[in-house]
């Protein structure tokens, strides 16, 4: 492969290397969230900021650990885990929003995907289709459990993965709207539980770099709620998300190390 960066010897655009970051990555979408979630580390610095990639290192409970922003969408996170990994990472939660679907899933509910639809197009450059898109147990089983011992409302399921945001809301506008909106039925009926844009990518190249991946999000709100004239609530503040996401690698770290 061609050193785009001419002997720099740093990941062409996380610009990171060797010894910037630790195992345990935070991958949310959104570069502002990153000194968010920085404040829970011990010694936080800010050591890349490139493109939409923003990441912070330091520490929590005396383990290494950073977090880096990957954007929106498959093809900026699997750069984002791709050059991660080639430099160290080596265990990743990717910490987002959804939109709920199930009508159980409401704004301000935690999320934690068990596997992902593969209806965007990265993963497809990874591996055919009929891998599937699941992430690590391991770190699921504990995000799982970090949630129910956080005594937080979450729901753990199958999240749908798309390019388009406009194609899941505005369906019916889209020249290909009715294959859209014929999908979308589909995923309701085969219990879908939330709807996001990063996982099913981040879970097939996980599988093939052999790295440790998990998700959970922030239900903003549901649409299928709104549909059905139920109360639909918004919510936008993604701390608790972040917090479940920082005591999941407490307890990976425990369970790491034994």
């Amino acid at each position: 492969m061609i050193d785009y960066t001419e002997g720099l010897g740093i990941q062409y655009h996380i610009g990171l290397k060797e010894g910037d970051v630790g195992k345990y990555v935070i991958l949310p979408g959104d570069p502002k969230r990153c000194a968010k979630i920085a404040e829970y580390f011990d010694d936080q610095v800010l050591v890349a900021d490139n493109r939409e990639f923003v990441t912070y290192t330091g520490y929590i409970d005396g383990t290494k650990v950073s977090v880096c922003s990957t954007g929106i969408g498959g093809p900026s996170a699997s750069i984002a885990l791709e050059e991660l990994a080639n430099v160290g990472a080596d265990t990743f939660i990717r910490v987002g929003t959804c939109g709920g679907m199930q009508m159980d899933v409401c704004g301000g509910d935690i999320v934690i995907a068990t596997g992902a639809i593969r209806m965007e197009g990265t993963s497809k450059e990874y591996a055919p289709i009929e891998f599937p898109a699941v992430p690590d147990l391991t770190v699921t089983n504990t995000l799982v459990e970090t949630a129910r011992e956080m005594q937080v409302r979450y729901h753990a399921g199958i999240v749908e993965c798309k390019d388009s945001f406009y194609g899941q809301h505005q369906p019916e506008k889209h020249p290909n709207g009715a294959e859209l909106m014929f999908k979308w039925d589909a995923w309701l009926k085969l219990g879908c539980i939330a709807s996001e844009m990063e996982s099913a990518a981040l879970f097939v190249v996980g599988a093939y770099r052999n790295v440790r991946v998990g998700s959970c999000f922030l239900c903003v709100a549901n649409q299928e709620r709104a549909k059905a004239g139920k109360h639909n609530a918004q919510v936008h503040d993604t701390d608790l998300t972040i917090r479940v996401a920082i005591e999941t690698i407490k307890n990976l770290v425990k369970i790491d190390n034994k």
